[in-house]
Parts: C-alpha cells; structure tokens; sequence
C-alpha cells in the first residue's frame, strides 16, 4: 500500500512539474487579454440586447478571470436576460483550457471543445429567452470587487498565483487518480465509468457545478487519464460554470430562482452530454 502511494505521489508531482512552465505561459496570455480587454466584452455583452446568447456564448469562451461571474452580477441587476446567463455558464470552461493546453492537447480538439460549448450555450440561451423574459431595474453592483478578485497585483502576480493554484490543484487529483489507478487497477475502473455512461454523465455534470477551479482540472484530468468518455467530460465543462453560481447566491436574492438556474444548468449539462456520447462525439476528438 506504502509503496503504491510514494509511487502515484512521485508520478502526480512529475506530471505537475512538466505542466506548470505550460500553465504560466497561458495563464500570462490569459491575464494580458484580461487586463486589456476585460472591460470592453463585459460592456458588449451588458449592451448585446435580443443577441444577448449569441454574444454571452461567443464572449463567454474567452479565457477571463471570473468572466462567469461578472455575468451573475449582470444578471441580478438585470442588465442581461437569463438566457444570455445561461449561455455565458455553458460555454465557459474556467480551468480547461490552460489544463488541455499544458497537457498538449492538439489545436484541432481545443477549437471542437470550444465551439461545441459556445453553440450549444447559444442554442439554450437563445431558447431560455423564447420562453422567460424579465425586464426589471438595473442595480449592477462591482461583482470582481466583491468576490476579491486580485486583478490589481498586475498580470505576472496574478498569473503566477493562478498557476500555483491549478498546479496544487493538478497534483492532488493526479495522486488521487494514480493511487485509484493503483488500487484499482486502469482498466477496471475505465470499465465501470464507461460501462455505465449515464452515471458517468450524471457524476461528471455534479462534479461541474462545484464553484471552484478544481471543479474543471478533475474533469479534464479524467478525460485525458480516459477514465471517462469526451460526453462526460462535456457533462461537467458545460454544468462548469466556476465560481459564477457562487455569486449568482450571492447577489440575487430570488434563490428559488437560483435553484431552478442551478437545477436546469444540471440537466443541460447532463443531457447535452449523453446525447454528445451517443452521436460519437470522442470520435471527432
């Protein structure tokens, strides 16, 4: 036992150390585009009006420090309608990208990830606006500020202190998921994950809902372990929506109304990503 847990602890903290060079790199990309162009797409999307999904989706897959929940805070001043919420929730992936990314993953299966969230985060918004419309008073409060978002340490702190979090992050499930692998053994529990599609798709898409960047690295990391199918891992990216459900609690105050965004975003998730497995979506990938 002793000498299965030194093993996946050296091999997770290998992995993680290959990774993390990758991990700053992008998280410095990632934060230049914040910080120069931040304002201007939450702006866009506050002004994007009947297009508010096609904007929110689109807008939403651009990699920003709590771009999720920026659009919570949108939505409770009902400066965007619920359906643009829905769509920013869908299409934003928090930590996969910089994870697919310091992984080497290929450019041509990060574009498929990336553009099957945004357009099925654009068909749900769009037809979650067909059938609620709410119009009410604006009452945006300074969300970023509120949630503490260290936007003012400038882009090489902030970059550094978010690869330092994904990389603790990526080294405590990468020893989980060596020592299950250990334990276990790969190709049983590949088995029962995949032998069982829906649960994996269920797990995966409660997995997403957890406000917090660790919620997307499991997720990832499981796929690129193959420990789950591409529907599954679609399952919790699109359910994964960071700390942006946090928030929504946070600053509206309707919280049957946050359950219900909650609940839906659950079985969008799910359902998206069963369907997504029966279509032979791994095999695009």
């Amino acid at each position: 036992m002793t000498h299965i847990l030194l093993h996946a602890l050296e091999h997770a903290f290998l992995d993680a150390v290959k990774l993390f060079p990758f991990l700053f790199v992008t998280y410095f990309i990632m934060e230049v585009i914040e910080h120069t162009a931040g304002d201007k797409v939450t702006k866009i999307i506050s002004r994007s009006g009947k297009v508010g999904p096609l904007a929110g989706a689109v807008l939403g897959a651009v990699p920003q420090c709590s771009f999720s929940a920026m659009a919570s805070g949108l939505f409770s001043g009902r400066v965007i309608t619920l359906g643009t919420l829905f769509a920013v929730f869908l299409s934003t992936s928090d930590e996969m990208l910089p994870v697919m990314i310091s992984s080497r993953v290929s450019l041509s299966v990060l574009l498929t990830v990336l553009i099957t969230k945004v357009l099925i985060g654009m068909v749900v918004g769009f037809a979650v606006d067909i059938v609620f419309r709410k119009k009410e008073e604006v009452k945006i409060g300074n969300i970023c500020e509120e949630e503490g978002c260290h936007c003012e340490d400038g882009v090489f702190l902030s970059a550094l202190r978010h690869s330092l979090g994904v990389f603790v992050f990526i080294l405590a499930v990468g020893f989980v998921l060596e020592a299950l692998i250990g334990f276990v053994g790969e190709d049983v529990l590949s088995g029962v994950m995949s032998g069982i599609p829906v649960l994996s798709n269920i797990i995966s898409a409660t997995v997403g809902l957890i406000p917090n960047c660790a919620a997307s690295v499991i997720i990832t990391e499981l796929y690129l372990e193959g420990v789950i199918s591409a529907g599954a891992m679609m399952s919790g990216l699109l359910t994964g929506a960071g700390v942006g459900t946090l928030v929504l609690f946070r600053t509206n105050r309707n919280y049957r109304e946050n359950i219900l965004i909650v609940l839906t975003l659950w079985g969008v998730g799910t359902a998206f990503g069963l369907l997504l497995d029966l279509v032979g979506f791994g095999a695009l990938l």
